[in-house]
């Protein structure tokens, strides 16, 4: 018995030694992550090994250490901080198999477009331009951007030296096209991906603005400064290197990196007038390592002041955000999703899904909703139906296929709010998942008639984290139409 009690007390200071070392150099770079958030195996065999190699330790056959001058730390702390998590983590996490769901096409119905038999599909990119009731898309296999018109067979727009992975449309002061090519799917510093812009007119080539930078995925005009000249603001997510980045643009339509924040996992900005001064601020949600959102506010002078509003453990998977005012009081909430599941942690998660923050005012923000959804990807808020409050669409890429395919897909019709005005939603599993596996979606009015159609792309070469014999559903069908019946269809 006394020999237990020390033992016992040796385990336990020990691990307090190692969560202050996890303190001082883990949370150093990004919030400190609970052991609770993973099980022993993936700490032991994923995420620690990781994190050995970024603090200069070499790692040899999965999870033996050798330290070297340029170690961070020593051997013995080392083994404390892995002890730590060791010590505390779980053996298995608890993951919900999904609420209560109704099984229905809600208010959509399937369209799909002519599909090459052969061909597995690999689509990157799905935009709908409401204003000409087509459809652009980008594959993986075949570099370029290309539209069809009624989904009738695809044509190419313009080719490209990697695949197009975000699209912003023409404005009445940025009439061209705004196209951003990754470079590659591959997780590398060398990667580097190009922005272009393209006149919509026959015949026209991509005018190159910028190709170097590390794995862009997003980029939209902005007149940051006002000088007339209109600007860019690009999300290069990268890997050990990236970052929000500004192409300011010279006399003689020449541009120049600026840099706003550089950190690698730059995932997507939404530009906003956010103190109503006048000028254009940020907010953009990192997701890599360091995940949180912060907010830019424009200086007037060329620059930003920076501010982080929410910060989440680096083992989250932040995968996207959005504004919309859920609790119909006047004020932006946040729409947030946690999902991807690519790196050194590939399993499911009970923290991934759909989550609601409540502005309170002053750039304070407070959980309201979460709703589980594995592998959650995308969401997109909305009035689907019509009925004057916003509705939520989402997918999920690393949705549980064994359990929970219906997942991939699922519509949250809201219902109302609670007393203490906390959004209800009635969840929807419309089966579309026999369909595509979903990795990217658009909304807007494809055909005309006031109410906003959703598009879904289909990626179905390889990233499963779970093993499947065969995928369940078409592999095939680049992108399928899912048309908003609320109002009557005005497309001929």
């Amino acid at each position: 018995m006394f020999n237990f009690s020390c033992n016992n007390n040796s385990s336990q200071e020990s691990a307090a030694q190692g969560k202050a070392l996890a303190e001082k150099y883990c949370a150093n770079c990004h919030q400190l992550p609970d052991p609770a958030l993973l099980d022993k195996s993936t700490w032991e065999n994923g995420v620690l090994p990781a994190m050995a190699e970024r603090l200069g330790i070499e790692v040899l056959e999965g999870n033996i250490y050798l330290h070297n001058q340029q170690s961070a730390l020593s051997s013995a702390d080392w083994n404390k901080l892995v002890h730590y998590y060791q010590t505390l983590a779980p053996d298995t996490l608890k993951v919900s198999n999904g609420y209560k769901q109704t099984h229905d096409w809600a208010i959509f119905e399937l369209k799909q477009p002519q599909v090459i038999p052969d061909a597995v599909s690999s689509t990157l990119l799905v935009a709908i331009d409401s204003s000409r009731q087509r459809i652009y898309t980008s594959d993986l296999e075949n570099p370029g951007l290309y539209i069809s018109n009624h989904l009738q067979q695809r044509k190419l727009v313009t080719k490209l030296p990697s695949s197009a992975i975000d699209l912003c449309f023409p404005t009445l002061k940025n009439p061209v096209l705004t196209i951003t090519s990754m470079g590659g799917m591959r997780a590398l510093d060398i990667t580097r991906g190009q922005i272009f812009t393209l006149d919509q007119k026959a015949g026209a080539n991509p005018d190159l603005i910028s190709d170097d930078l590390i794995r862009p995925i997003q980029s939209q005009p902005i007149d940051y400064n006002k000088d007339g000249l209109e600007d860019y603001l690009v999300c290069a997510f990268g890997h050990n290197r990236g970052g929000l980045y500004l192409l300011k643009q010279l006399p003689g339509h020449k541009f120049e990196k600026v840099v706003v924040r550089e950190m690698p996992g730059a995932t997507e900005s939404h530009i906003r007038d956010f103190n109503q001064d006048g000028w254009p601020d940020i907010m953009t949600l990192f997701a890599h390592g360091d995940e949180g959102i912060w907010v830019f506010i424009n200086n007037q002078k060329g620059g930003f002041s920076e501010r982080n509003i929410l910060r989440f453990p680096s083992v989250y998977g932040s995968s996207s955000f959005q504004l919309a005012d859920i609790t119909r009081d006047g004020k932006l909430d946040i729409v947030y999703t946690a999902g991807d599941n690519s790196d050194f942690s590939r399993i499911l998660k009970p923290y991934h899904g759909l989550y609601i923050f409540e502005e309170k005012g002053n750039f304070q923000f407070e959980q309201t909703y979460f709703y589980p959804i594995n592998g959650c990807t995308k969401a997109v808020a909305a009035d689907f139906d019509k009925d004057g409050d916003t509705d939520i669409a989402t997918i999920a890429f690393f949705a549980d296929f064994q359990k929970t395919p219906g997942e991939g897909f699922l519509y949250f019709e809201q219902a109302g709010l609670t007393p203490e005005k906390k959004p209800i939603f009635e969840p929807h599993a419309v089966p579309v998942n026999k369909h595509g596996r979903w990795i990217c979606m658009d909304v807007e009015d494809y055909d005309g008639d006031g109410d906003e159609d959703i598009v879904l792309g289909n990626f179905s070469k390889g990233f499963l984290n779970q093993e499947i014999s065969k995928p369940t559903w078409n592999v095939h069908v680049p992108f399928v139409l899912l048309e908003n019946n609320t109002l009557p269809a005005k497309l001929q």
